[in-house]
């Protein structure tokens, strides 16, 4: 099972939320707790990521596999929320198991196969020097003499677990690029896998590339209910650009009459 960390209680429908590659549950804090008015959130690390546990597969049907398995685990129906490699995996689920998804949001992604690699991130990661690491500032500084962006740098030093000893990536790195292509791609199956009719809401940052025309189209094919926004200001980790506005619009998405 997946390591979960529950935010709010109450009878409203629970919620699901789903991190994008190299992030863990606690990245979405912000709009779990926005979330949590009389229900419970349930934030996951999905596998290879957090505290959850490694594995060599991670293609997208084995991950919305363990979504299904969070969602049996509290009642057996809940709203879905997904970023990114998580919006993919929750975008399977709904396709596979639309019976456990009420309502779907999910955050700059398309159910489309893209031409980028995030390998070079792999590449910079692994390429920290790890000797006698106990700070995180110092980490912070070791990181920047090979990757110049302070923002990607506070994201990745995030699964930095400075505790161990000698410090260690809780991200499973070597599967994450061995499964890059499935990462990047969408499974062929998944087009054959039939139409998620329930709600829908695909919000995408208007600085963001990730969902074009191309997308919208192959969008509203398998989701014939979306609704798609765009973020003004927000690029693709949207969530971290305009925190309260997506909080806003996902809320306001799964709120009922």
């Amino acid at each position: 099972m997946l390591n979960t960390i529950i935010t709010g209680e109450g009878p409203g429908t629970p919620v699901l939320l789903v991190h994008g590659l190299f992030g863990q549950g606690r990245n979405l804090g912000g709009i779990a707790r926005r979330l949590a008015q009389g229900r419970s959130v349930v934030s996951v690390d999905m596998r290879n990521h957090g505290d959850s546990f490694h594995d060599e597969d991670h293609g997208y049907p084995a991950l919305a596999e363990d979504l299904a398995k969070v969602i049996e685990a509290h009642g057996g129906r809940m709203d879905v929320v997904g970023h990114s490699m998580g919006g993919k995996a929750s975008m399977m689920l709904a396709l596979t198991r639309p019976e456990m998804v009420e309502r779907l949001a999910v955050m700059d992604i398309a159910p489309v196969a893209y031409p980028h690699s995030q390998s070079v991130y792999i590449d910079q990661m692994e390429a920290l020097d790890l000797t006698g690491l106990d700070r995180r500032s110092e980490a912070d500084k070791r990181l920047a003499e090979i990757l110049h962006a302070p923002s990607l740098r506070a994201f990745f030093l995030q699964s930095l677990d400075l505790k161990s000893q000698p410090a260690r990536w809780t991200l499973n790195l070597k599967v994450l690029r061995d499964e890059m292509d499935r990462l990047v791609g969408w499974p062929s199956d998944a087009v054959t896998a039939g139409r998620f009719t329930g709600p829908a809401l695909f919000i995408a940052g208007a600085d963001s590339d990730y969902v074009d025309a191309a997308g919208e189209a192959e969008i509203l094919r398998l989701f014939p209910q979306a609704q798609i926004r765009r973020i003004e200001g927000a690029g693709h980790w949207l969530h971290a650009d305009k925190p309260e506005e997506t909080a806003e619009v996902v809320a306001g998405f799964l709120a009922r009459d």
